[in-house]
């Protein structure tokens, strides 16, 4: 699923620990998340939208 999660974390000076802390899963997951090796969960996507204050599909769209 391409996402553009890379993106809103550079433009608000995150690192991928910082946005993995905020949402409670691991680096890894969200350097997963970002290469579009790893769609996460609907609890997790929701979670991210929360985090940047935006719809789901606006992180997320489908291939």
């Amino acid at each position: 699923m391409k996402n553009d999660l890379k993106e809103r974390r550079a433009d608000r000076g995150e690192s991928q620990a910082d946005l993995a802390a905020a949402v409670d899963v691991t680096r890894q997951t969200i350097n997963a998340i970002e290469r579009e090796r790893y769609d996460p969960s609907l609890e997790l996507a929701f979670a991210l939208a929360e985090h940047f204050d935006c719809a789901i599909e606006d992180i997320f769209e489908p291939e």
